[in-house]
């Protein structure tokens, strides 16, 4: 049963959120010993269960403020990195607080994470797993500024071969292709090329048809930035496998990535089916079909081909941009299937989360 003495109560919590107006200096540092006792009173907590749920409290309360207390986040990241908290909650603690950063407004998230990587590095190794996630919040924060270096920085700080925690192949290719690929927004091949010779040993054994392809690209940009020569022939080759695939795989934001890396390159102009990059209407489709080896026409268990699904996830991508609003008797209209179908197909890609509903 949780006692007053050692389980801190509302009126305590409430010293945690910060007034809607300019306090006096005198009510600040009030409020800051507020902070020191409630976190005090909470380290003072002998069982762990009632310690973490309270220190659960004090994290909802700081984050839930409006607008953010910054300078109470800080103190709550140093208190969970000092000494007075044991490890095995303050991984806990720390985990949660990574996974909320996104609730946060951009400046006070990039304020926040910056602070607390750097408070948390002299001891990555306990919090591998908590470093990870707000590196990557982070990078998704530059690369939406486009801020490509940044992104592609703080991935790199991403320690991929940790020996205190799993980490597979395919992520460890997905990471270096991507850090590859962001550096090569800013044209920076030196550092790019560092990544993609990583990802060199280990695309030899993935299954991942998408992050194989990213590999190629990112490799063929390079080639071209570093002006090597290549086989008009073998590079035509290549560029209309790469297309291929793009088109045949899985419609998503890595998809629609690729296609427009595609579609910008000017020697994807030359492709027969480089209009189906742009435009997919039925003659079009019908052509590329032609185009297609055996083994790319399998039938799937709904009856339709890998074609057929990849042209309908395609254009129904498509008709989420140009409409806000469509009944799905109009939307299997205009993707040529019955209704039941397009809203079980848009069910399937926004739950993969593919597509946003």
């Amino acid at each position: 049963m949780k006692t007053t003495s050692t389980v801190l109560g509302e009126q305590q919590l409430r010293f945690l959120r910060p007034p809607k107006f300019t306090v006096p200096t005198s009510a600040v540092s009030r409020q800051r010993a507020a902070t020191e006792s409630v976190l005090a009173t909470a380290a003072a907590i002998t069982d762990q269960r009632q310690k973490i749920e309270q220190y659960k409290l004090i994290l909802a309360s700081v984050l839930s403020s409006s607008p953010t207390d910054v300078t109470q986040a800080k103190r709550f990241i140093d208190h969970m990195v000092s000494d007075e908290v044991p490890l095995v909650v303050s991984r806990q603690l720390l985990l949660t607080f990574a996974q909320e950063l996104g609730r946060l407004e951009t400046d006070v998230q990039k304020e926040i994470a910056h602070y607390g990587l750097a408070q948390i590095q002299p001891r990555v190794v306990s919090f591998e797993e908590q470093v990870l996630i707000i590196r990557e919040k982070l990078a998704e924060l530059y690369e939406a500024e486009q801020q490509w270096s940044k992104a592609a920085q703080l991935l790199s700080g991403i320690d991929l071969d940790s020996r205190i925690r799993m980490v597979d192949d395919t992520y460890k290719l997905s990471k270096c292709v991507q850090i590859a690929r962001l550096y090569l927004e800013d044209d920076n091949a030196v550092n790019a090329v560092a990544f993609i010779n990583k990802a060199s040993f280990l695309v030899n054994n993935s299954q991942h048809e998408v992050l194989n392809l990213q590999y190629k690209v990112c490799y063929a940009r390079i080639l071209d930035l570093k002006r090597k020569e290549i086989d008009e022939d073998a590079l035509e080759q290549a560029l209309s496998s790469a297309v291929t695939c793009t088109i045949l795989a899985a419609a998503g934001p890595q998809q629609s990535r690729v296609l427009a890396t595609l579609y910008k390159d000017e020697r994807c102009s030359k492709l027969k089916i480089y209009p189906i990059l742009q435009i997919l209407r039925k003659p079009e489709i019908d052509a590329f079909a032609e185009e297609l080896k055996s083994h790319q026409k399998p039938l799937l268990p709904d009856n339709f081909t890998v074609l057929d699904r990849a042209m309908i996830e395609h254009n129904l991508l498509r008709a989420n941009k140009l409409y806000t609003n469509i009944s799905f008797e109009e939307l299997g209209a205009l993707l040529g299937i019955p209704p039941q179908k397009a809203e079980k197909i848009a069910a399937r890609m926004i739950y993969e989360d593919r597509m946003r509903g």
